[in-house]
């Protein structure tokens, strides 16, 4: 499940950590030891979609930035999204 998707609707570019650098070496990993202090995020920049979605109610709707941004963290996570909310409301979850 991807929570407050819709809080994303304004941004232009959406940053996503995809990594950590530690001393020149990038690592997926994320570092829990005293390498911590000198880890440096890692960011790929995705488009943002400038539309607001709430309201919608079916995956296929969504804007077509959205759905590449879920992709992509599905893709990078090696886990699938089957749901996604897009406002506050119990009843605002699209089912993928």
């Amino acid at each position: 499940v991807l929570t407050l998707l819709d809080v994303l609707d304004y941004l232009d570019t959406i940053p996503v950590c995809v990594g950590y650098e530690i001393d020149g070496v990038i690592t997926k990993d994320f570092p829990n030891t005293v390498k911590l202090a000198k880890a440096k995020p890692v960011y790929e920049y995705l488009p943002g979609w400038k539309q607001n979605i709430r309201g919608i109610k079916d995956f296929k709707e969504l804007p077509t930035n959205c759905i590449n941004y879920i992709q992509f963290i599905e893709k990078e996570l090696m886990v699938p999204i089957t749901m996604v909310s897009n406002g506050p409301g119990r009843d605002e979850i699209i089912k993928k």
